[in-house]
């Protein structure tokens, strides 16, 4: 089968580490990178540190509303299928580039698979939510990683076939976590400890763009008990500097602000970590992989089974509930949620039940 891929970020390309290697090995695949993230930080460096091929089209199409760039995606994306003519097309999880690969393909009657399928946060203000709920409506196989996804779809009716695969990012973290183990070239960086610090992203357009939030954010990392090792997003990065709240996120050292970081690097932080803190859907699944409690910065998360599971609290930008969150135990129990690290294996094998 010839398979083309569509990825944009950084989760997206750590997820097709779990895929592509063993996709190559019996099929054809041809790796689109749309440029949604399109900064050496963000996505060579997971070429490089995870094996994943190098992307075979880079359309470089970031920037903009989200509007503008499903639009332009959608303009490269038809010409490119109309002349690759693949047996059909894969995407992952919940961003522009998910959407706009599986919209092209569906309106040019090529199958789509969803990895991530079913996935909800039932907020439909977020961009993601509407993406992930779109994607999964015109895809023909949709490869779910839990039991709550598969039960999401069958509340919602959807109409293609549905799996349950595991979580590609689960095979990843297994793969990887040797090596994290071994460096503490980040922790030194930073100039912490291990146990002695919290790790935390931050780069929801909810959480950013808007002025009082963004310093709602700004006061919770400074006022966390423990130093905060930041590793700044881009777009994030933009937004402070634009509101001059840098210079006031590290003034007195509590926050220790840090380049983007690879996979291996950041999964390094996160494994000594007292805590993360993120607005991420990926980092609160990579802390439950590590062990690690999560202090969630959004009042509502997909991965709803951490949270259930007492590893994951919600509290939106509330500083308050944010410590009440640090100060409890943690849980005694970790049950497997993600699958047995064999999800990629489970991927290619649905997608060559596919044919266009």
């Amino acid at each position: 089968m010839r398979i083309v891929t569509v990825i944009g970020n950084r989760p997206q390309f750590v997820k097709a580490a779990a895929v592509s290697s063993l996709l190559r090995a019996t099929h054809e695949e041809l790796l689109v990178h749309t440029g949604q993230h399109y900064d050496d930080e963000l996505s060579t460096v997971f070429v490089e540190e995870l094996g994943i091929p190098r992307p075979e089209r880079e359309l470089g199409i970031g920037g903009g509303t989200n509007t503008e760039q499903t639009a332009r995606m959608l303009a490269a994306l038809g010409p490119l299928l109309a002349r690759e003519r693949p047996d059909a097309v894969l995407v992952y999880g919940d961003t522009n580039s998910t959407l706009a690969g599986g919209l092209a393909a569906a309106q040019a009657r090529i199958p789509v698979a969803h990895v991530e399928a079913g996935m909800r946060s039932f907020d439909r203000a977020m961009p993601e939510e509407l993406n992930r709920v779109l994607t999964d409506h015109l895809s023909e196989l949709l490869l779910c990683p839990t039991e709550v996804a598969v039960a999401n779809l069958a509340r919602e009716s959807a109409v293609g076939r549905v799996e349950l695969v595991g979580d590609v990012m689960a095979d990843v973290a297994r793969l990887v976590r040797p090596r994290a183990q071994e460096t503490d070239g980040p922790l030194r960086e930073a100039g912490v400890e291990a146990g002695g610090y919290l790790v935390a992203t931050a780069h929801r357009a909810g959480n950013v763009d808007d002025p009082d939030r963004l310093r709602a954010l700004v006061a919770l990392l400074r006022a966390m008990p423990l130093p905060v090792v930041l590793p700044l997003h881009p777009r994030t990065r933009a937004r402070l500097e634009a509101a001059g709240l840098l210079d006031e996120l590290g003034s007195d050292g509590r926050v220790r602000v840090l380049p983007p970081l690879g996979y291996v690097a950041f999964t390094s932080l996160l494994l000594r970590a007292a805590a993360a803190l993120t607005d991420s859907g990926g980092v609160q699944k990579e802390a439950y992989l590590a062990g690690v409690r999560c202090v969630t910065l959004r009042d509502s998360t997909e991965w709803t089974e951490t949270v259930d599971a007492g590893w994951n609290t919600l509290v939106d930008l509330d500083a308050a509930a944010a410590l009440a969150a640090l100060e409890r135990s943690e849980p005694a129990f970790r049950p497997e949620l993600y699958g047995d690290g064999r999800a990629g294996t489970r991927v290619v094998a649905a997608l060559a039940t596919l044919t266009a």
